[in-house]
């Protein structure tokens, strides 16, 4: 009996540490894109240290620097407008660094501060 029970334990084990190798494997795999905004009147962002100009559509992870409390940082598809996909990523107030995973689909896509927009903006495109 105690066998079995060993035996139980060691393939529940066995299960566990799989599941737990998937979830980060599939959480490394997400590419990841640095947005900095300020502390001046610039936006940037980028994938592995350059300026993002094209992009494959696909799931990525945005990790901003907000570096000012008079800006902020936006994330949206301008073309197609429908259906609209926008993301407030950080507000005026906030200074600091957050990250969020989005969803990017094909077409023209601005990453921006919507408070000085005509100077404080990035476009790229997005192709399937």
């Amino acid at each position: 009996m105690k066998k079995r029970a060993l035996l139980a334990v060691g393939v529940l084990a066995a299960v566990a540490l799989t599941v737990a190798g998937t979830a980060l494997s599939r959480g490394s795999s997400t590419p990841m894109l640095k947005g900095v905004v300020g502390p001046a009147y610039s936006v940037s962002l980028t994938k592995g240290g350059k300026k993002v100009t094209s992009l494959k559509a696909g799931t990525y992870r945005i990790a901003v620097s907000d570096k000012s409390s008079f800006h902020n940082s936006v994330l949206e598809r301008e073309k197609p407008s429908k259906p609209k996909l926008e993301k407030h990523i950080t507000g005026t107030a906030f200074t600091g660094s957050k990250t969020v995973v989005m969803t990017l689909k094909p077409g023209s896509w601005r990453f921006y501060c919507s408070v000085h927009e005509s100077q404080m903006h990035q476009d790229f495109k997005v192709t399937k």
